[in-house]
């Protein structure tokens, strides 16, 4: 990308993020759409330009305790939607499950499940923000994942020989629309990682640039070291192995009608008999009574 001033470079990121929207036809203005923010960069660069971009927002955030990280995190969300008057839900884990994440961890791992943080945090973090954006009533569910985050999880599939995730993936997510899931969106989605930190350090929001304290050993890390060497010495690497993907789905045949099967305890959407938060909830409480953590007091 040749130099620009801040300004024409805020100009260039929000023209980007609005030719996604219509590009991919994510949402309009009519919808209510319920960003999913965390109190980093992406999510708080995607709420702030889609606000000032006039879209009708709310903003949901989940807060699975994990120390002083998600503690600042969620002060720093906090600050940010009061700033720029965007009514904000937060959910907690503790609130929701009884156990904090590294509680709920430690303790699956103490019975032989060997998940891992971002594992137990990815599900049951999807499974809150569906079910209270459909409580909500929120038309989309909008989150930060940007090019970056598209490129290593497409680049993951094909280590793991997932196909029916990289189905999955894309600017709108997801092969079926069903009143079961609330349809997510990317906005960022061809915004770079270096971008997105760029536009939130020059718009000075108050955010964390550490990684999780828990996705230290994460798989996903790996691929983010590879890709960013890569990057360096082939530009565009990133864009091409997601516009790969896009071109891939678009030779697809048309999926058949499918049926959503819900989950027989919570009534979520599952391919199973239980969704995997109840299996993970069912793991905690097996064999065993356990008593939830202290709860905190109202936020």
């Amino acid at each position: 990308m040749q130099k620009m001033s801040n300004t024409k470079f805020k100009e260039y990121v929000e023209k980007k993020v609005r030719s996604t929207i219509r590009k991919y036809t994510l949402f309009n203005q009519k919808d209510k759409i319920l960003v999913a923010v965390s109190g980093g960069k992406d999510s708080t660069v995607c709420l702030y330009i889609l606000k000032k971009l006039g879209y009708d927002i709310e903003a949901i955030t989940i807060d699975a305790q994990i120390g002083n990280y998600t503690k600042q995190n969620l002060e720093n969300i906090k600050t940010v939607c009061k700033t720029y008057e965007v009514p904000l839900h937060v959910i907690s884990f503790r609130e929701e499950f009884g156990f904090s994440l590294c509680y709920i961890r430690s303790h699956l791992k103490s019975k032989g499940y060997n998940y891992s943080s971002c594992m137990i945090c990815g599900v049951l973090k999807r499974y809150l923000l569906n079910k209270y954006a459909k409580e909500l009533k929120a038309n989309c569910l909008a989150t930060g994942h940007n090019l970056d985050d598209e490129a290593q999880t497409t680049l993951m599939n094909v280590f793991r020989n997932d196909f029916q995730r990289s189905e999955r993936q894309g600017a709108k997510p997801g092969l079926i629309k069903t009143a079961h899931f609330v349809q997510r969106v990317k906005p960022l989605y061809l915004i770079s990682e270096e971008e997105a930190k760029k536009y939130s350090q020059l718009m000075e929001f108050p955010v964390n640039y550490d990684i999780c304290p828990c996705s230290v050993a994460a798989y996903r890390r790996q691929f983010i070291k590879i890709l960013n060497e890569f990057e360096e010495k082939h530009p565009s690497v990133k864009y091409n192995i997601v516009k790969f993907n896009e071109s891939m789905q678009s030779n697809l045949k048309e999926k058949e009608e499918q049926v959503i099967e819900t989950c027989e305890s919570c009534g979520e959407p599952s391919n199973n008999k239980l969704c995997k938060a109840c299996v993970i909830i069912n793991e905690m409480k097996n064999k065993e009574d356990i008593k939830p953590v202290s709860q905190p007091s109202q936020i």
